[in-house]
């Protein structure tokens, strides 16, 4: 069996972006690539989480093929391997489809540095164009709105996360999902104050040594 460790990751965070509230039913899809074999291993259409098996997860290789598993793969497969091929820094993808997230893409503006734990996506999370679930266009959007970031909003549809690692990019879609909660009740009362590019600076590279050193 291919990928035998990150199928087990997919299935372990799958199931944990249901129990965070990231995601509901089957919404969502998870990856994680590995470069030494050049294969991404993703989660199958359709199946829920807590149902999902070893077996079910589908090994793919970036040109689109399927190299291992009977299921069909995430509708979105080119959205992931779209950042395999294209950048170095990420070996993993998460997306979600979390309530307060995808609120502020249906009204198809950016989330702002309404706070300073926004700075391990980037200054702030784009908000890609729109086009439909599963396409190449979609893909080619997200990819650009997240050119310099780790996250990006997805246009009436969710939020787009990715990292070197799924722990990482799995973390990086709760603290996103935190960061567009808060700002959307202080908007709810009132006019929010935005940290300014020169804060965010410092936060990223405070952020650079956040945590153990390893």
């Amino acid at each position: 069996m291919k990928l035998e460790l990150a199928r087990k990751k997919i299935i372990d965070f799958g199931k944990k972006l249901v129990d965070s509230g990231l995601t509901k039913g089957t919404g969502g899809n998870l990856s994680i690539y590995n470069p030494e074999q050049e294969l991404m291993a993703i989660s199958p259409s359709g199946i829920p989480y807590y149902e999902t098996r070893l077996e079910d997860i589908v090994i793919m290789d970036l040109k689109g093929n399927k190299i291992e598993g009977a299921k069909q793969p995430s509708s979105e497969y080119q959205m992931h391997k779209i950042f395999y091929k294209q950048r170095n820094d990420i070996f993993a993808v998460v997306h979600c489809h979390s309530i307060y997230s995808t609120a502020i893409s249906i009204l198809r503006e950016n989330l702002p540095a309404s706070h300073y734990m926004i700075a391990l996506a980037g200054k702030n999370v784009r908000c890609a164009n729109y086009a439909t679930y599963g396409t190449q266009e979609l893909a080619d959007n997200a990819f650009t709105a997240m050119q310099d970031r780790k996250a990006v909003l997805l246009a009436n549809h969710g939020l787009l996360t990715g990292a070197d690692c799924i722990e990482n990019a799995f973390n990086i879609a709760e603290e996103i999902e935190y960061v567009a909660e808060t700002f959307y009740r202080a908007k709810s009362i009132g006019d929010p104050i935005i940290l300014e590019d020169q804060e965010m600076n410092k936060m990223a590279k405070k952020f650079k040594t956040y945590g153990q050193v390893k």
